[in-house]
């Protein structure tokens, strides 16, 4: 028994020195972290509008409901001719609600006493000719239309401006980075990321108006206002 143990004991000796022989691994210090300035820049562009995206209805209501239909269906369809009249195309003009519903009638007791049944159709209409657009509107509601949903003024191609308000907003972070860095006592070396945000949120004219009354004497008026294409942009610089 002490002889295996003895041999035992010269092995694991062995083992310990031949592990001191082998390859060393050294582990070297992590580099320094990367020093980054953050800014951030707007650019603006405005534009006046050149298309408009209107919502007009018809609602009808009625004690039967095929009365109803078949009512709403006359005035809807003098409603869109009348807006043909003015030179829409018919590819803008798009039904984009159709629905019937019934409303019970109640007495001072609470008491269903009838029914009445209502109609609703509304088109979504592109207006390209933005000075006809008072009297278009004019015309929609002489012709049966009770309700304008909202008026939606829009720039159909804000490619340019976009690029424009980009431009800006690069230009606008590249100048503020470098007075940051001037400030600071630093240099500023490559861009290490570049994020951006673009909006343009366009105004709403919205509001309801009733047809079937005396003819106007001057057209609705509607003052389409600018459109403001804005761009945000986040960059990260590493300095020294």
């Amino acid at each position: 028994m002490r002889t295996k143990y003895l041999s035992f004991a010269i092995l694991a000796v062995l083992a310990l020195v031949l592990s001191a022989c082998g390859p060393t691994t050294i582990n070297q210090a992590a580099p320094d972290s990367v020093r980054t300035l953050n800014v951030s820049g707007l650019g603006v562009v405005y534009l006046t509008p050149d298309i408009v995206y209107i919502n007009i209805g018809v609602n009808t209501q009625r004690e039967n409901a095929a009365e109803a239909v078949d009512f709403n269906k006359g005035q809807t369809s003098a409603v869109i001719q009348a807006i043909k009249d003015f030179g829409v195309d018919a590819k803008d003009i798009r039904t984009t609600n159709f629905s019937i519903w019934s409303n019970p009638q109640y007495d001072e007791f609470g008491q269903i006493t009838g029914t009445n049944y209502s109609v609703d159709n509304t088109v979504n209409v592109t207006v390209r000719d933005l000075d006809k657009l008072g009297d278009l509107l004019d015309a929609a509601i002489q012709a049966g239309a009770n309700n304008i949903y909202s008026i939606q003024f829009d720039v159909e191609d804000k490619t340019e401006a976009t690029k424009e308000s980009r431009t800006q907003a690069v230009e606008d972070a590249k100048v503020e980075a470098q007075e940051l860095a001037d400030t600071a006592g630093v240099s500023l070396l490559q861009i290490e990321s570049i994020n951006y945000y673009e909006s343009s949120p366009p105004p709403y004219f919205e509001g309801k108006g009733g047809g079937g009354g005396g003819a106007a004497e001057s057209a609705v008026p509607i003052q389409p206002g600018q459109l403001a294409i804005s761009v945000t942009v986040n960059i990260t610089y590493s300095i020294k």
